[in-house]
């Protein structure tokens, strides 16, 4: 019997675990630093097992780690690689939904010496998406096919019927994650071009895209697509671009809040008890007697009826609610999680696009679309925990019945690997809808 060790009992955690404790030839611990929460994953399970850990301890860890076969990191990722090298120190395979970073990536050597397998980015985004690309990029180059132009979009949003905020977003992971985000710089290649934008004007330079049967949506870069024409094997492609699906306005809001500074964690002692009207005249350098919010309107470039301001009013930036925190990132994420969040009951929707033109053998062309859709459950698990946790779950039976044949720090993009895990999803309902057209 296989022994699965999950490091980790957070919002996304719990399809996946219970996908695995559905295996009675699994033996399932979670380990989280609020044992609660693990308790919850593994309640009523026989072969399911809940224990406290801080992975700060490394001997505790360790010994953890040492009890089991394959250990899933759903941490943090500033912990993975932490995790990954007591994984190698102790001839233990490993997964994870998060990207595969450089100190990871230099780990594949010794991983491979060891003969194991360190599973990463076997989630939804990145996940299902390299996966899905895939099967059909490996099609087409099967058919001796080209791809000319790789678009791939996703985005977790509300469900149009639980889109009731002015920002068009509700929270079903971090707050902090998702700010940290607006500050990135991305880059692309478009018709032959390289595309770079800073992180400071990535807000600016938005487009919109309409979305089957759901209207339209904006669309801005997702970090650096540049890799993936070697990841993919597209080496051939005038257009390899990765993007990110928000609701009309996202992307002027945030644009703006980052031009005014609150996507900022530089610690500030100043601002401990002060107000949020306060917070803001301060930093549009005005008295807080005045009208802040023509100020602050002003100090934007906009009118004091713009959505903009409409938006950031609603989120309470201009009342005198008292701001908790040192820090504006970490203030305006709390106050994004109390505002935006998913009441009871109510639907989260991940949309997934993805969009080539290939020029087949005999140099036609045509366009493929392949697009999920996938909703949460009322009441029940959210799409965003499905879809990131079910393909791990998946990857990891996969990996404890033996049959991913591969070495390495590894991604799901080899067909033998692909091919099932899609195939699982779509008997779970988690399945994209190819067309194609001639054009």
């Amino acid at each position: 019997m296989k022994k699965i060790l999950v490091l980790g009992a957070g919002l996304v955690s719990k399809p996946g675990v219970r996908y695995l404790l559905n295996d009675k030839e699994l033996n399932v611990t979670v380990a989280s630093r609020t044992v609660s929460k693990a308790e919850r994953l593994v309640e009523g399970f026989d072969n399911g097992f809940a224990l406290h850990i801080n992975v700060k301890k490394e001997d505790d860890l360790e010994n953890l780690i040492r009890q089991n076969d394959i250990i899933v990191s759903l941490l943090p990722w500033i912990y993975h690689v932490k995790v990954a090298k007591l994984c190698l120190k102790n001839n233990k395979n490993m997964a994870t939904t998060s990207y595969v970073s450089e100190d990871m990536k230099e780990l594949d050597e010794q991983v491979k010496k060891k003969g194991l397998l360190f599973l990463n980015e076997v989630g939804v985004d990145p996940g299902i998406d390299h996966m899905s690309a895939m099967s059909i990029i490996d099609h087409v180059h099967e058919q001796e096919g080209k791809i000319v132009d790789f678009y791939s979009f996703c985005g977790g949003l509300p469900a149009p019927d639980n889109n009731d905020n002015p920002f068009g977003y509700k929270f079903s992971w971090s707050p902090k994650g998702v700010l940290l985000a607006s500050r990135n710089s991305a880059k692309f290649l478009e018709h032959g071009k390289i595309v770079e934008i800073d992180g400071k004007n990535l807000f600016s330079n938005y487009r919109v895209e309409e979305v089957d049967n759901l209207g339209k949506f904006e669309v801005y870069a997702n970090r650096d697509s540049m890799p993936y024409r070697d990841i993919y094997g597209l080496n051939e492609a005038e257009t390899v671009m990765r993007g990110t699906y928000r609701y009309p306005g996202w992307c002027d809001t945030l644009k703006k809040m980052v031009d005014l500074g609150l996507i900022d964690e530089t610690p500030r002692e100043n601002l401990k008890s002060m107000s949020f009207r306060n917070m803001i005249a301060e930093l549009v350098k005005c008295d807080e007697k005045d009208d802040v919010i023509a100020k602050t309107a002003e100090k934007m470039g906009l009118s004091k009826d713009s959505e903009v301001i409409k938006r950031i009013e609603w989120l309470g930036l201009f009342s005198n609610d008292i701001v908790s925190g040192n820090n504006y990132l970490d203030i305006i994420g709390e106050r994004m999680q109390e505002k935006m969040k998913y009441e009871e009951g109510e639907r989260d929707m991940l949309i997934l696009k993805h969009k080539f033109i290939v020029e087949n053998k005999d140099k036609s062309r045509d366009m493929i679309t392949s697009t999920m859709i996938d909703y949460g459950i009322p009441y029940g698990d959210t799409s965003m925990a499905r879809t990131v946790s079910l393909p791990l779950g998946i990857g990891v039976k996969l990996m404890a019945e033996n049959k991913i044949d591969l070495k390495g720090v590894v991604r799901p993009i080899k067909k033998e690997v692909y091919s099932l895990i899609l195939k699982e999803l779509e008997r779970l309902n988690i399945k994209l809808e190819e067309k194609s057209s001639r054009i």
